[in-house]
């Protein structure tokens, strides 16, 4: 079965989001594949961990937006700004890095409504979310337990493109049976991110679908990822 971004006809009266930040440092700047996968892990890595899960703090919030559109929010940040941030509580994962490009790093937080933000969060920027384009995913297809799959037939910046793998991940984090979520947790949320060729979106069918509604760079409902494992 397909399951698509939007889950109900109607979302929230007031919206709510999963708030990710990304560190964008000018001095050890992470490549864009290195922060899409690192999203990625880092949102399955929030929604399994104890805090999220019935009986933890933040489980209540995680419900009630997921039963909404799972909408996500990438900003980014770096410096005693990005250190403000992270005091309020959150899920990080460090991934990648390259001789010429520093690791990337995923921070998510609890979900709320998008307004109003917590000042900490509020502070971040939500453009130039912009990363070095260079070269593809350093995860193997056999170290990988899930691989998510973007279109390539739209173009996406780093923060729109991390947010639908997060979509992506999300969606076969909840679809999946219990022994393959069992062995992707026992692998640290292992994932690839990949853009096929255009005959081979065509051809391809995959369990997980994200289908965007258009609010931001692409234009209407729009299938931006598929993913699979």
């Amino acid at each position: 079965m397909t399951e698509h971004m939007r889950r109900h006809e109607s979302d929230h009266e007031v919206p709510w989001s999963l708030p990710i930040v990304v560190r964008r440092s000018k001095t050890n700047i992470a490549r864009h594949i290195d922060v899409v996968e690192a999203t990625a892990r880092a949102v399955v890595a929030f929604l399994d961990d104890p805090r999220s899960q019935p009986e933890g703090e933040w489980h209540e919030a995680v419900e009630y937006w997921r039963d909404g559109a799972i909408r996500k929010v990438v900003r980014r940040g770096d410096g005693q700004k990005l250190e403000d941030a992270r005091a309020l509580g959150c899920v990080e994962v460090t991934f990648g890095g390259t001789d010429d490009f520093g690791p990337a790093e995923a921070f998510v937080f609890p979900p709320g409504p998008v307004e109003p933000l917590p000042k900490e969060l509020k502070k971040l920027q939500v453009g130039g979310t912009e990363f070095p384009d260079e070269g593809g995913t350093s995860v193997t297809a056999d170290m990988a337990v899930v691989t998510i799959e973007l279109s390539p037939l739209v173009t996406l910046t780093t923060g729109k493109a991390a947010a639908q793998c997060g979509h992506g991940a999300q969606l076969a984090y909840e679809q999946m049976p219990a022994e393959v979520r069992d062995q992707w947790r026992a692998s640290d949320f292992s994932l690839r991110v990949v853009t096929p060729t255009k005959p081979e979106w065509a051809a391809g069918n995959r369990p997980v679908s994200v289908v965007d509604a258009g609010f931001t760079e692409v234009d209407g409902p729009t299938e931006t990822v598929r993913a699979w494992w």
